[in-house]
């Protein structure tokens, strides 16, 4: 029976993937800022008593640390880690109130993720060696939330953008660093998904996906031990033809694009 730790686990992609692992059995850690939302995603979900809900805002390094912690002492460790936590705001560097906002997207969607998972790694470590020596336990595993976002900036999206890469990137390295020791680090990079972060968007969005059928194909990549998933498909393809495009063709695809509303993080005004 697996041991699931979710960041941002109170809406979107981390309660659709809370429900998922719930349906097959898991112990749950679930963390989110809102404790209203998450004490109502516990309850819903099979065997409840059986999950630890924290509400905690991921920017609190010092209280994810404990939190994490608890999950540990609580469960003996964990086998899947997903840093699931993650905002996004159209940002333009041209206005100086918005640096704020690149400070917020970045702390996040980056510091968050590193903070995350390294409270896990010492106990996953020791998992990891009982699994070699011939423990039946699965291959712990942790788990960074990117974007296609990350292939290829977008106007008004540098924050975002730039962040999501910075995540596809670090979690290179870190499957490369826990290769070694036994330890998956697996990387998902979800294209439109049916989430209230995405349902604002001015814009179109192809091949959006419902939440549901993200959690379910994200779980099993996960169990495969993927390195890199990109969820739907579709948009790995698309993905895949953009980042060879010549920046000159690329530049007038996109240079009229509409945009995600920027929010200036100083006046609460957006344009």
């Amino acid at each position: 029976m697996n041991r699931v730790f979710i960041t941002g686990a109170s809406s979107g992609i981390g309660a659709a993937l809370a429900r998922a692992y719930a349906a097959q059995g898991a112990t749950l850690g679930l963390l989110a800022r809102r404790r209203g939302a998450l004490d109502a995603l516990a309850a819903s979900l099979p065997n409840p008593g059986r999950h630890r809900v924290y509400p905690v805002d991921v920017l609190d390094h010092a209280a994810l640390a404990a939190a994490c912690a608890d999950f540990i002492a609580c469960t003996g460790g964990a086998d899947i880690v997903i840093a699931n936590a993650g905002v996004s705001h159209g940002t333009l560097t041209e206005y100086a109130q918005d640096a704020a906002m690149f400070d917020t997207i970045f702390a996040t969607n980056v510091s968050a993720t590193v903070a995350t998972f390294a409270p896990f790694i010492a106990a996953m470590k020791a998992q990891a060696a009982k699994r070699a020596r011939g423990s039946r336990s699965p291959a712990p595993t942790l788990v960074g939330i990117a974007s296609v976002a990350a292939i290829r900036g977008l106007p008004g999206a540098g924050a975002y953008c730039a962040s999501k890469a910075a995540v596809l990137s670090y979690c290179e390295s870190l499957r490369v660093e826990m290769t070694p020791y036994g330890i998956r680090v697996v990387t998902l990079a979800p294209g439109y998904i049916d989430t209230p972060m995405t349902q604002g968007n001015p814009y179109p969005m192809p091949f959006l996906m419902p939440v549901e059928r993200f959690a379910r194909q994200a779980a099993a990549a996960i169990a495969a031990g993927a390195s890199y998933r990109v969820i739907p498909w579709q948009m790995g393809v698309v993905a895949k033809l953009l980042r060879v495009l010549p920046n000159g063709v690329y530049d007038r695809l996109v240079a009229g694009a509409r945009r995600k509303q920027r929010k200036a993080a100083e006046t609460g005004t957006v344009s």
